[in-house]
């Protein structure tokens, strides 16, 4: 039951739907026809061959438009996906991926291909790598392995941060290639 009245809400009343007595008309290029009794506006409407859709209907009197409303209907509708879509992107996860100057030849492919999946749907990866006891000392090591991580991954993603060492930990973060 909740459901329709919220439907009911975001659909704007139109043609025989409009209970007011007088509303003021709008025409389709925008242009105000002044305040009109409500079958002449329908009669006006029915002319131009649109419909006649209540876009006030708090206002003093009513406020109604000229206009093809399935048209209204379809490019609100656009708007609104195109609205998700941004929203969509500005929201991107980012997963992290931790690896070790040690690490194995198959934990390394592991967690490549764990990160490539991720990077295809579309979302940012950060690779950290956490030097142990004294690994820190040959830091080179561990920007080898971020690197070799990043050129493994460079047909899908390009490097946004570039290794850089905080701590004890040094890490970079990859973004996934705009689409052509």
């Amino acid at each position: 039951m909740e459901v329709s009245s919220i439907a009911r809400e975001r659909d704007l009343y139109i043609n025989e739907q409009i209970r007011a007595k007088e509303v003021m008309v709008i025409g389709p290029n925008g242009e105000q026809l002044g305040v009109k009794p409500i079958k002449d506006a329908l009669t006006l409407a029915s002319y131009a061959g649109f419909d006649l859709v209540l876009m006030n209907p708090g206002g003093k009197p009513p406020v109604c438009k000229i206009m093809d409303y399935n048209r209204y209907k379809y490019e609100n509708k656009k708007k609104q996906k195109e609205n998700m879509k941004k929203q969509r992107e500005a929201n991107l996860d980012m997963k992290e991926f931790k690896l070790s100057v040690t690490i194995d030849v198959h934990d390394f492919n592991t967690k490549l291909k764990n990160a490539r999946k991720y990077l295809e749907k579309g979302h940012k990866v950060k690779v950290s790598l956490r030097f142990k006891g004294r690994e820190i000392a040959h830091s080179n090591l561990g920007r080898d392995v971020l690197n070799r991580f990043a050129s493994e991954c460079e047909d899908l993603a390009s490097v946004e941060v570039k290794p850089k060492i905080d701590g004890r930990i040094m890490a970079m973060i990859l973004a996934p290639n705009k689409e052509k």
